[in-house]
């Protein structure tokens, strides 16, 4: 059974930021790609590494570690090394508060 849970404020996450949060067991990514909020899963999963501290572009997020890019819609790695997709997440806002579906 899935549930909301608020991750932060809107202002947290700003314009081509990345934003890393645990919540529980899970630990979650919000990328701000040109005013839209995506949300995925934290750590890369192709070798443990924070996405939070990687590259957002165009693309999607970039991991600092060995650079494969993840499509923020989908969670699907552009490149290699990573093969595996990111799990993607539902997002709200309301009242300048960002929540993510868990």
């Amino acid at each position: 059974m899935s549930q909301w849970i608020k991750a932060c404020s809107l202002d947290q996450v700003k314009d081509g930021q990345l934003f890393g949060f645990n919540s529980d067991e899970k630990k979650i990514l919000l990328a701000n790609q040109k005013g839209k909020i995506f949300a995925t899963d934290l750590i890369c999963t192709h070798a443990d590494a924070d996405l939070s501290t990687g590259f957002l572009s165009e693309e999607g997020v970039r991991c600092p570690l060995h650079l494969s890019v993840f499509n923020l819609q989908d969670g699907k790695p552009q490149n290699l090394p990573a093969e595996v997709p990111l799990k993607t997440y539902n997002v709200k806002i309301e009242q300048n508060e960002i929540y993510v579906e868990v």
